[in-house]
């Protein structure tokens, strides 16, 4: 089970996280997407399902944004109404900054027999007008749910600035946060350095590291590229020419995507941080989402072979 994966420190959970469809589609159109997904995705061996809270983001880059803004379905909506027959336990990501106190006190409550899963986001920029911050929500959570099983958002990339990534995650910690998930991941020397410090940070305090999902997420074109830096992906120059110049931008990322998180796990193993995987496609290109289906599997492999080879040992 996802809980006790996430509760006993487990590595190799993995999650497969989508968007839901347009708020404009009829019910009829949401069910027919809904069992679309669910073909597609029914028989990946996933310790969980995410789905996203999608922001505008406008203030955050005064950069055009590559494709429109569409408005999407409240993914608690879409989870309970259309996907509440897949029985795979559902991640659900909650942008808390424009929910009044009353409004997600009684979000929380919903459905308070069982047990839940969210990732509680802050807004996208400070520019943004706030009715609540991401502790009083973590507070919130603490005192009325506590069958909700809380997860963080974790950025590697910041840590290349301000060296206090780590903190964060210990601050999220006392918050409640149980596991964390990074955006999109490929500048493996930024994770690195921020899984040491988190490390050694862990060993001196006296306290257990908490899983942590990396992103991956396939790109297909150089317009998903993009894309993907204007959402403030971090892609290193050198990554990005490989891509750019190569004679299949999909099968190069792909393999580009395996061998970092390959490199991280394995540092994961070294340390003792349960690291996982978390996959998604930021297109909706059939071609790039097939290639994130193929992903999970190949993730799962070589999961499945590191741990064993670990076990072994």
């Amino acid at each position: 089970m996802l809980k006790d994966k996430i509760l006993n420190r487990q590595a190799g959970i993995i999650t497969y996280g989508m968007t839901p469809p347009k708020s404009s589609h009829t019910p009829e159109k949401l069910a027919e997407i809904s069992q679309k997904q669910y073909e597609r995705l029914k028989n990946l061996d996933i310790d969980g399902l995410i789905l996203y809270d999608v922001q505008d983001e406008a203030d955050r880059t005064d950069e055009e944004r590559p494709f429109p803004y569409l408005e999407a379905l409240d993914p608690t909506l879409y989870s309970k109404n259309y996907l509440n027959y897949w029985k795979v336990p559902k991640i659900i990501y909650r942008v808390v900054g424009n929910n009044s106190e009353e409004s997600f006190a009684e979000w929380l409550k919903q459905d308070a027999e069982e047990d839940r899963f969210s990732v509680f986001v802050g807004t996208s920029s400070s520019k943004q007008q706030t009715t609540m911050k991401l502790p009083e929500a973590y507070e919130l959570s603490k005192k009325l749910n506590d069958r909700l099983t809380l997860g963080g958002v974790v950025i590697p990339e910041r840590h290349m600035k301000k060296n206090d990534e780590h903190l964060r995650i210990r601050d999220k910690v006392d918050g409640g946060c149980k596991f964390f998930i990074s955006q999109a991941t490929f500048n493996v020397e930024a994770s690195k350095n921020m899984l040491s410090d988190y490390y050694y940070y862990c060993q001196e305090q006296g306290i257990e590291t908490v899983p942590i999902l990396f992103n991956l997420a396939p790109c297909g074109s150089q317009k998903t590229l993009e894309f993907m830096k204007w959402l403030g992906i971090s892609i290193p120059k050198w990554l990005e020419n490989d891509l750019i110049k190569s004679t299949d931008i999909l099968d190069k990322s792909v393999a580009l995507s395996l061998k970092i998180f390959e490199e991280l796990f394995e540092f994961g193993i070294e340390k003792g941080i349960p690291i996982g995987c978390s996959i998604e496609s930021v297109s909706t290109r059939k071609v790039e989402i097939e290639a994130s289906v193929q992903l999970v599997k190949d993730i799962k492999s070589m999961i499945d072979r590191k741990l064993g080879v670990h076990a072994v040992i």
